[in-house]
Protein backbone atom coordinates (compact mmCIF):
# COMPACT_ATOMS: atom_id res chain seq x y z
CA UNK A 1 0.00 0.00 0.00
CA UNK A 2 1.26 3.44 -0.88
CA UNK A 3 1.19 6.20 1.68
CA UNK A 4 2.87 9.49 2.57
CA UNK A 5 3.17 10.70 6.14
CA UNK A 6 3.17 14.38 6.95
CA UNK A 7 6.58 15.73 7.91
CA UNK A 8 6.92 18.40 10.63
CA UNK A 9 6.27 21.85 9.18
CA UNK A 10 5.00 20.46 5.86
CA UNK A 11 1.85 21.99 4.39
CA UNK A 12 -1.11 19.86 3.35
CA UNK A 13 -0.67 20.91 -0.29
CA UNK A 14 2.95 19.74 -0.29
CA UNK A 15 1.90 16.43 1.29
CA UNK A 16 -0.72 15.91 -1.42
CA UNK A 17 1.80 16.73 -4.18
CA UNK A 18 4.33 14.31 -2.69
CA UNK A 19 1.67 11.59 -2.52
CA UNK A 20 0.74 12.19 -6.18
CA UNK A 21 4.39 11.84 -7.17
CA UNK A 22 4.68 8.54 -5.32
CA UNK A 23 1.51 7.28 -7.03
CA UNK A 24 2.81 8.23 -10.47
CA UNK A 25 6.15 6.54 -9.88
CA UNK A 26 4.46 3.33 -8.75
CA UNK A 27 2.17 3.33 -11.84
CA UNK A 28 -0.82 2.28 -9.71
CA UNK A 29 -3.17 4.73 -11.40
CA UNK A 30 -2.28 3.49 -14.89
CA UNK A 31 -2.84 -0.13 -13.87
CA UNK A 32 -6.19 0.72 -12.27
CA UNK A 33 -7.37 2.54 -15.39
CA UNK A 34 -6.36 -0.37 -17.61
CA UNK A 35 -8.14 -2.88 -15.37
CA UNK A 36 -11.28 -0.74 -15.29
CA UNK A 37 -11.78 -1.01 -19.04
CA UNK A 38 -12.94 -4.35 -20.38
CA UNK A 39 -12.14 -4.70 -24.03
CA UNK A 40 -14.64 -6.78 -25.98
CA UNK A 41 -13.25 -8.91 -28.77
CA UNK A 42 -13.80 -7.45 -32.19
CA UNK A 43 -16.38 -9.09 -34.40
CA UNK A 44 -13.87 -9.88 -37.12
CA UNK A 45 -11.56 -11.64 -34.67
CA UNK A 46 -14.45 -13.69 -33.30
CA UNK A 47 -15.60 -14.57 -36.81
CA UNK A 48 -12.10 -15.61 -37.87
CA UNK A 49 -11.75 -17.78 -34.77
CA UNK A 50 -15.08 -19.45 -35.59
CA UNK A 51 -13.92 -20.15 -39.16
CA UNK A 52 -10.70 -21.70 -37.88
CA UNK A 53 -12.63 -23.88 -35.43
CA UNK A 54 -14.96 -25.05 -38.22
CA UNK A 55 -11.98 -25.88 -40.42
CA UNK A 56 -10.36 -27.95 -37.67
CA UNK A 57 -13.63 -29.74 -36.95
CA UNK A 58 -13.95 -30.66 -40.61
CA UNK A 59 -10.38 -31.97 -40.71
CA UNK A 60 -10.93 -34.07 -37.59
CA UNK A 61 -14.16 -35.49 -39.02
CA UNK A 62 -12.36 -36.38 -42.27
CA UNK A 63 -9.56 -38.08 -40.31
CA UNK A 64 -12.09 -39.97 -38.22
CA UNK A 65 -14.02 -41.21 -41.26
CA UNK A 66 -11.04 -42.03 -43.46
CA UNK A 67 -8.37 -42.60 -40.83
Amino acid sequence: MIYATKKPGESNERLINRFKQVMQRSRVIIKAKQDRLVHKPKKRRVRNAALIRAKHRAEKAREKNYG
